[in-house]
């Protein structure tokens, strides 16, 4: 690989975050031998949005022969990391809602209420919320959901396939007004959204705070408005580094893993089997559940007022980063006015609740602990 490649990939890739977290494909330092007209065509396709470089034909694990699986990556339940699963009927979306749920020990107390990014699912919080159980001893409860046409979800309509920031926010309230139909005996809501899920939440907030459900906070993790919208012109060829799918669930655990697009394997275990399918003849036969490439209509609509709103927000609001260098100016501005708390946490990817479940884990419990008291005034954390 010659030095201008080289030079360029590095250029490309240190600026944006976005649903689909850089991966480094193992084999691309040992492409040696492509000359250099090979080298410039792929880099007229690198972005600079930290997404990834398109995959080489001949790293692709369509082209490798099948293995048996490793039973190092075997899915785990997470049965253990939630109290309950549950689907929750919600006739007026046309959705039967897959929800995640560890109840606080108070019944008016408060609930981190975690929704995922796009092609995930709610048990990428699986591990955050055990941590969160633990540390709070369950004096703080943690709900997950799974997204329309995400995990778990069925819809009543398989022809509707509307992925719409609208669409998600209506889904959203439509939910916790169904599990919590009377806003006066409601636990306080901490809403937490990760990456499109951030977007979700935020813009979820005025809403609610409308119908009277009581808010403690926004946290939204790993996205920004502006370097968020810069990548999607881009989002296309980078979807070329994701193979089609794979043989079998240990397979596809193991390359989330080994990609470093989670860096946490345990985590990996729990979070990923149910994003894939298994079809039958098909090849391979387990495909991702949510093609990326399917929600394209939508991304503009995740992201687009992000900042706005999330300024806007008529709560204790936190912004936690993967990197320093992901603020747009609209946030900058913000932080400068000390308009909201931001944490950036060293060494993980963009699936920081996977990457490290423990620190986050920390950063919201602290967050919680300082906010729940003014939004219920009287009551002192810890008061049962």
């Amino acid at each position: 690989m010659s030095n201008l490649y080289k030079s360029a990939i590095g250029a490309r890739l240190a600026k944006l975050p976005a649903d689909i977290p850089y991966t480094r494909h193992p084999g691309a330092d040992e492409d040696a031998e492509a000359d250099e007209e090979e080298e410039n065509d792929l880099i007229g396709d690198l972005p600079g949005s930290g997404l990834g470089p398109p995959a080489l034909p001949a790293n692709n694990p369509r082209n490798k022969p099948k293995r048996a699986p490793n039973s190092a990556f075997s899915p785990i339940s997470a049965a253990g990391f939630f109290e309950d699963a549950s689907q929750v009927s919600l006739p007026d979306r046309g959705l039967d809602c897959r929800v995640y749920y560890t109840s606080p020990k108070s019944k008016n107390g408060t609930i981190m209420v975690c929704h995922h990014g796009a092609g995930y699912s709610g048990l990428s919080f699986a591990c955050f919320a055990k941590e969160v159980t633990g540390m709070t001893k369950g004096e703080c409860g943690v709900m997950a959901l799974d997204a329309r046409r995400h995990g778990k979800t069925t819809s009543t309509d398989p022809t509707d396939s509307d992925l719409s920031i609208g669409v998600l926010i209506q889904d959203f309230c439509a939910l916790l007004q169904t599990i919590f139909p009377d806003p006066s005996s409601s636990p306080t809501f901490l809403l937490v959204g990760h990456s499109m899920g951030g977007s979700v939440v935020t813009k979820s907030c005025p809403i609610l705070l409308e119908k009277k459900y009581k808010i403690a906070g926004v946290s939204v993790l790993d996205v920004v408005e502006g370097s968020a919208i810069d990548a999607l012109p881009h989002m296309n060829s980078l979807l070329n580094a994701r193979p089609d799918g794979f043989d079998s669930i240990e397979e596809a655990v193991e390359w989330h893993v080994s990609t470093n697009t989670i860096h946490n394997a345990n985590s990996a275990r729990i979070s990923i089997p149910v994003i894939f399918q298994h079809k039958e003849g098909s090849n391979p036969p387990y495909q991702w559940r949510t093609p990326l490439r399917s929600t394209a209509p939508y991304w503009l609509s995740w992201f687009q007022g992000l900042s706005k709103a999330f300024l806007a927000a008529r709560s204790a609001r936190l912004l936690v980063l993967a990197g320093t260098d992901r603020l747009d100016k609209e946030l900058m501005i913000g932080q400068m006015q000390g308009k909201f708390q931001m944490v950036v946490v060293p060494g993980v990817g963009h699936m920081l609740q996977e990457d490290d479940p423990t620190r986050l884990a920390e950063i919201l419990v602290e967050f919680w602990r300082r906010n729940e008291r003014v939004v219920i005034g009287i009551k002192k954390v810890g008061d049962l």
